[in-house]
């Protein structure tokens, strides 16, 4: 028998992701997050890792608009791209 992957609601996706339930839901909505419902809306353990792992070096603060992060640890804006 294979041992059950965990599921996580998504108050405790938040909650690992550090954010508020609403942003769980644009995550979901823009389809970078994928869910499957159980009831409720519930995210695999291996979603979620793929999720980090796949968006690793992005801000995703806006999730329709995802811009790529520098070396610097921050992102090329408008004024930034007018600058240079």
């Amino acid at each position: 028998m294979q041992a059950q992957e965990q599921l996580y609601t998504v108050k405790e996706v938040a909650e690992i992701l550090k954010t508020g339930v609403n942003y769980v839901y644009k995550l979901k909505n823009a389809g970078l997050l994928r869910f499957l419902v159980i009831g409720r809306l519930k995210c695999r353990k291996s979603e979620l890792e793929r999720f980090l792992s796949e968006y690793e070096g992005y801000d995703i603060t806006d999730p329709f608009n995802i811009k790529p992060i520098d070396k610097e640890g921050t992102y090329e804006t408008e004024e930034n791209a007018h600058n240079n």
